[in-house]
Order: C-alpha cells, then sequence, then structure tokens
C-alpha cells in the first residue's frame, strides 16, 4: 500500500505542477506580448488539464496496456491501480485549474 500511496500523491503533485507551471508561466508571456494575463492563464490552464493527466500518469499507452492485459487475464487489482492513478491524476490538474480560475479571477 506505501507504494500505491506514494505513487497517488506524486501523479497528484505531477499534474498540479503541469497546470500551475505551465498556466503561470503562459501568464508570465502574455504580460510580455502586451495581452490580458488573466484570461491567458484561464485558457491554458482549461487546455492543459488533459495533457496534465497523460504526463502525470506517464503516457497514454502504458496505463491502457496495463488495464487491458490485467482485465483480460481476471486480475482486477492491477487496473484498479491504474484507474485511481488516473482518477488522482485528474484531481490535481483539477486543484491547479480551479487555484488558476481563483488567482485570475476578476474583481467587479
Amino acid at each position: 500500500m506505501g507504494t500505491f500511496l506514494s505513487k497517488a500523491i506524486l501523479d497528484f503533485c505531477i499534474a498540479l505542477g503541469v497546470v500551475l507551471g505551465g498556466s503561470l508561466l503562459a501568464g508570465i508571456a502574455s504580460v510580455i506580448a502586451l495581452q490580458p494575463p488573466a484570461d491567458t492563464m484561464r485558457q491554458v490552464a482549461d487546455h492543459l488539464k488533459i495533457w496534465a493527466i497523460v504526463v502525470a500518469v506517464g503516457g497514454t499507452i502504458d496505463p491502457l496496456r496495463v488495464i487491458e492485459s490485467n482485465f483480460m487475464d481476471g486480475n482486477l487489482n492491477p487496473v484498479f491501480q491504474q484507474l485511481m492513478y488516473i482518477l488522482v491524476s485528474f484531481m490535481g490538474a483539477h486543484v491547479g485549474t480551479e487555484l488558476i480560475q481563483w488567482i485570475s479571477r476578476t474583481r467587479g
């Protein structure tokens, strides 16, 4: 269980970091390009969410192969673990997106 939990925490943080890092750097780039940084950061965060999940789980093909081969053999524990890694990665990417939405909200 320790290995599973440590990899899940790593996946969460990687996905969070991809969204936060990419969005914040896009905000800096938009300032240099004389564009509104808040809008750019929100758009980039939304577009990076799926890629953050892919990066966190280590690519798109390997987890699917693990799921397929183990499911067909009737070994459901690795299937459940891979699905949980994907879910945890999604949660990290979503938290990152929500933080960027919160940081870049306009006050009115």
